[in-house]
Formats: C-alpha cells, structure tokens, sequence
C-alpha cells in the first residue's frame, strides 16, 4: 500500500516538474528579454558611474618601540574613539589609531580643502566622507597598509602619502618613543637651569657693582673651578637618572652602571670638602672678608649653573639626535604612486548581477502570469 502511494506521488512530482519545464519553455521569450534587458540596463550603469582608482602606500612601523607606546595609548585612544588597553593589541593598532583619529583627519581636510572636494558644509560631514574612501589596515605580514579611493588617481596618491606624512609628525609631537619623552625632559631641565644661569650672573653683577671685586685668581679660582664641575656633573647625571626611571628598571644595567657613577662622583665631592685640601672651598675662606665670601658664593653659583648647562644641553642634543632616528625608523615601504588602472566600478560584476536579476524577474513572471490572468478572468 505504502509502494503504491509512494509511486504516486513520484508521478505527481514528475507531471508538476514537467508542467513547470513547459510553461518556462512557452514562455522563454519573456525570460530572454527579460535577460536581456537586466544586462542592458546594468551596463548603462557601469557605464555611467565614474571610475574609481585607489592609491596604496605601505609603512614598516618602528616595532621595537613598543615598550614606550602604554604613555601614549589614554589620548590616542580619546583621539581615535579606542579605549586603551582594549582594542589596541600591538603597536600596529596604536599606529592605525593614529592614522585615523580625528586630529589626523582635521588636517588632511584643511590641507586639500576636504568640505568642497566633498560637497559638504560641516566638518563632521567631512569626516566621515573622507572616512568613506580611505581604509587603514594592519596586515599579518607586520606591514600598515594605507588604501585611498577618487575619482582622480593622482589625488588619490597624494592624500595616501599624506597619511604616512601626518603619522610622522603626530609621532614626534605625542612623545610615543622612549627617546621623545627624554627629549622633552631634558628640554625642560635646560630651560631651568637657563633660567637659574640668568639669575646667578645678575647676582653676581650686582654684587660687582656693590664690592668692586673682580674675579678671584690663584688657588680661590682653582676651588671655584674643580668643585662648581663636580657638583654639576652630580646634577646631571642625577637628572639623567630620573629621566631614566620613566623607561628602565632599577635592574637595567645602564641605570645600575649610572647610579654607581652618581655615588662615585658624591664621594669625590665629600672627600674634597671633608679634607679641606685643594678642592675645599675652606682653603683660604677664614682669610676673606665678608665681601669676598659673598662674591666668591656668587661666582661659584654662576659657574655652577654653566658647567651644568653645557652638560644639559648635550644631554639635550644626544636626546634630539635620538628622537629624530626614531622618528626615521618609521619606513615607508611602498610610496603611493597614480594608478593607471581603475578599481571600481567592476564593469563584468555588475552586468553579471543585472543579467541574473533579470532571470529571475523573467522566470517569476512567466510563473506568476497564469495566476494574474485567473484572477482577471475571475
């Protein structure tokens, strides 16, 4: 019994599939213009949108740096709309924020008037049809690859490199390396001691133009000279260690090799001062009047401050010189160059999907026209 009702409905089956093979055969030529017609007008618009052509560039960001990017990660993540600590997984992602954080953004729509190339009057706006063309991504290969679409291949390129431009210049300007945070310590320490150097030479003038003493000679000047430079070279490298805690453990061998320097020279100085020998400021104090004390502090003071701004200053420098090589290790890989073919529109795809539209629309309709005329007859 079950056989025979099981054979019945495999013959069902087989009429209905012969009735429908049928009725797309009678009505084939609705199908085929139906074809036709979705190619025809898919091509139409392949032809009428205008060509995009995307520019790439590719940058090998410093990866050794990457012990000095936690400092930076609270206001680029502020910047660019990513919580540090949270999507910024390696140094690629802080490089990619940055890229496209809003600072970046507001520049590069300054710099080629962005609001009218984009026909829009707000800022925002701006953003995020800028945002729309430009895509930024960290490969596996370790590379970030900077991707631009417009209509114009040469300003396609030149807005790719711009990128990498901008990337540059907020990396030294955020101090994301370990050389640019010493930098900007010892900028800050230098202009203090400039500022105490300025202080102590007016004190000193003025105390000139009081006592009408002058210089001291002999064994005073000797004093004056071993231990102003001594005590400023303890300043220095006191100042060298603290700038060194923001980056090194008390365990790093550079910051142990400095704290015994720093000890060393601590040692001289008391042994000077303790002896009352050639070093000591005593010799030949109890001699002086009180005018010549007070000059002799003064002049010790200015040559204090100028032994230890000629020490700042290199500090200063070694730190600039370093910066700038960090900076530099930022390797452009690929420049962005005028493509010379277009990306988009894909002319093929887009009649393919016009054609396969108009299949289905053909064959919908010569299914749904004998029901469309049962229900006029009705």
């Amino acid at each position: 019994m079950n056989n025979n009702q099981d054979n019945v409905k495999d013959l069902d089956n087989e009429i209905d599939l012969k009735m429908l093979v049928a009725q797309l055969w009678q009505g084939r030529a609705i199908v085929l213009s139906a074809v036709v017609a979705g190619g025809a007008i898919a091509l139409a618009i392949s032809l009428s949108i205008r060509p995009v052509y995307t520019a790439s560039a590719s940058i090998l960001p410093p990866q050794q740096q990457a012990s000095g990017l936690s400092a930076a990660l609270g206001s680029l993540g502020a910047m660019a709309g990513v919580a540090a600590g949270g999507a910024l997984k390696n140094p690629n992602d802080l490089y990619v924020a940055m890229m496209k954080s809003q600072t970046v953004s507001d520049r590069l729509i300054a710099q080629f008037d962005l609001k009218a190339r984009y026909e829009e009057e707000k800022l925002s706006l701006a953003r995020k049809a800028l945002d729309a063309v430009v895509v930024i991504t960290s490969a596996k290969s370790g590379l970030i690859e900077i991707n631009v679409d417009d209509h114009d291949p040469q300003f396609a390129a030149r807005l790719a490199n711009a990128y990498v431009v901008e990337l540059k210049r907020l990396n030294q300007n955020l101090a994301v390396t370990d050389a640019a945070k010493r930098r900007m310590f010892f900028e800050k320490q230098l202009q203090e001691v400039k500022q105490n150097l300025a202080k102590a030479e007016l004190g000193l003038e003025s105390l000139q133009k009081k006592t009408g003493l002058v210089l001291p000679e002999g064994q005073v000047g000797m004093v004056l000279k071993t231990v102003t430079e001594l005590k400023a070279k303890i300043a220095a490298k006191e100042v060298e260690i603290v700038a060194m805690r923001s980056f090194a453990t008390e365990k790093n061998p550079d910051f142990v090799r400095a704290q015994e320097m720093l000890a060393a020279m601590k040692r001289q100085l008391a042994a000077l001062d303790d002896s009352g020998g050639e070093g000591s400021l005593s010799v030949g104090a109890k001699s002086l009047p009180q005018d010549g004390l007070a000059y002799i502090r003064a002049v010790r003071e200015v040559k204090y401050n100028e032994a230890l701004l000629e020490l700042m200053a290199k500090q200063y420098e070694f730190a600039r010189v370093e910066e700038g090589r960090d900076s530099s290790m930022i390797q452009v890989l690929d420049v962005a160059t005028a493509p010379d073919q277009k990306s988009k529109p894909k002319r093929s795809l887009i009649v393919m999907s016009g054609v396969l539209l108009g299949l289905m629309l053909g064959v919908l309709t010569v299914f749904i026209r004998p029901f469309v005329a049962k229900l006029r007859a009705n």
